[in-house]
């Protein structure tokens, strides 16, 4: 018998899919009801770290709070608005400004102490080194 592995996630974004496509067709030539999570994540792994990467063009570093609480990594902001743009008409307005944040599951313990960030071109990277307990361990066998 075959395991199949459950992942609720999948099924909760199919369900945002679809409610988007459905209020997409409904709207007629809007964008859909429920936009993308801002800032778009990758969350890998190497090793003995985790990386995160996420986009932020035009944001400066300054305006971003990040920190690692109980398994969780959450960025905060805010993306403001350039005073030229804000008595500008739009045909089409996809870059919202104001407060964000993301709250990231991690995967396995971090050692919060040596987490680090750092951003280039505007994209933000950061490195969270796994704790001791999380590392593999590697187990040698025996012969008898």
């Amino acid at each position: 018998m075959a395991i199949i592995r459950w992942k609720p996630m999948d099924e909760v974004d199919h369900l945002r899919q679809e409610v988007d496509h459905l209020f997409g067709n409904f709207l007629s030539g809007t964008e859909p009801f429920f936009s993308r999570a801002y800032p778009a994540i990758n969350l890998s792994e190497k090793e003995n770290h985790f990386y995160v990467r996420a986009e932020f063009p035009g944001l400066k570093p300054e305006s971003l709070d990040i920190s690692v609480v109980e398994g969780r990594l959450q960025i905060r902001g805010e993306r403001k608005i350039d005073i030229e743009e804000q008595n500008t008409s739009y045909h089409r307005k996809e870059r919202e400004a104001g407060f964000f944040r993301r709250t990231i599951a991690l995967p396995a313990k971090v050692d919060s102490g040596k987490v680090s960030a750092g951003m280039k071109n505007g994209v933000l990277t950061i490195t969270l080194p796994k704790s001791e307990e999380a590392k593999p361990k590697k187990i040698s066998v025996k012969t008898q």
